[in-house]
């Protein structure tokens, strides 16, 4: 039988339907599927805005140096470390005089520090975060010592060359002087008052600059002498701290969400399996009436 004597009976109208029908159902879930993924890509794509708040938010990108000084041998470099150690429980305060014994026999500072107590009871342990600076000649044999104290947990460090920076502001200081100097000798030659007046304030300002720059370059000089050793201590946690009994509040949301999920399922499967039954039954009547 051809595919027109299929079409000339009516009954056969029936199942075409149905195909089509369950056709249109499968395309319409394919489309959905592309059109949610094509939704999500775009949405997840990474953009430049994207990276840019990543910086702004804190995140750390190497910025290159304008002029890194090839020429000079003696190199300037800064050190920053971060460690964290975990130390045996109840002898965080054992740990932290170890600590402070480490920070004075090495003639080295605290800056900062914050200690905090954690939980109640069982689950109470104490964290410390130190902010200490040490002088670079001590820092690996601080570094060393602060590394004993408990098990270490992470470990990073990061070394930056600031050669060219203290030079360029060493040009800019030496400008700045020269600046001051001509200002001075100005001051001296001038005869009108309005003249002076506009000259002691242009050396008051000049002077600020220059305390401004030999401040900065002071400070670059003592990240040189002085490195930074960001330290932070935890205590262990007790081993049954997180032992507890599931609250009746938690089994009764399991057994709910359980019983969403089957009814989620339930519905979403019952329109294909209405559809196929149909189906079905339409072909075993169509069946009976030919024989």
């Amino acid at each position: 039988m051809g595919f027109k004597e299929f079409l000339k009976d009516k009954n056969n109208w029936i199942i075409v339907l149905l195909i089509l029908l369950f056709g249109a159902m499968a395309f319409g879930n394919i489309g959905l599927s592309v059109a949610r993924f094509t939704g999500m890509e775009k949405a997840y794509a990474p953009t430049a805005d994207y990276a840019e708040a990543a910086y702004r938010g804190g995140g750390y990108y190497p910025q290159p140096s304008g002029d890194f000084a090839p020429e000079i041998e003696d190199r300037m470099i800064t050190k920053t470390a971060s460690l964290s150690t975990e130390v045996e429980r109840e002898r965080y305060q054992q740990a932290e005089n170890t600590l402070r014994s480490v920070v004075t026999s090495s003639d080295s500072l605290i800056l900062n520090e914050n200690v905090n107590t954690h939980g109640q009871e069982r689950r109470e342990y104490k964290t410390g975060s130190y902010q200490i600076k040490v002088e670079t000649g001590k820092y690996s044999s601080v570094l060393q010592q602060l590394k004993n104290i408990g098990e270490v947990q992470s470990f990073s460090e990061r070394m930056d060359d600031i050669t060219g920076q203290y030079q360029d502001l060493s040009v800019e200081l030496e400008a700045e002087r020269s600046r001051l100097q001509r200002y001075q000798q100005m001051y001296e030659q001038a005869t009108e008052i309005s003249d002076k007046i506009e000259l002691s304030d242009r050396i008051f300002n000049q002077e600020r600059t220059i305390r401004y720059y030999e401040e900065m370059l002071e400070n670059l000089g003592q990240r040189v002498t002085y490195s930074t050793i960001n330290f932070r201590m935890t205590e262990k946690q007790s081993e049954y701290a997180n032992v507890m009994f599931v609250r009746f509040s938690q089994l009764v949301r399991t057994i709910v969400g359980s019983i969403n999920s089957l009814l989620q399922f339930l519905f979403a499967v019952a329109p294909w399996v209405i559809v196929i039954g149909a189906g079905a039954l339409i072909v075993k009547a169509v069946k009976r009436k030919r024989s």
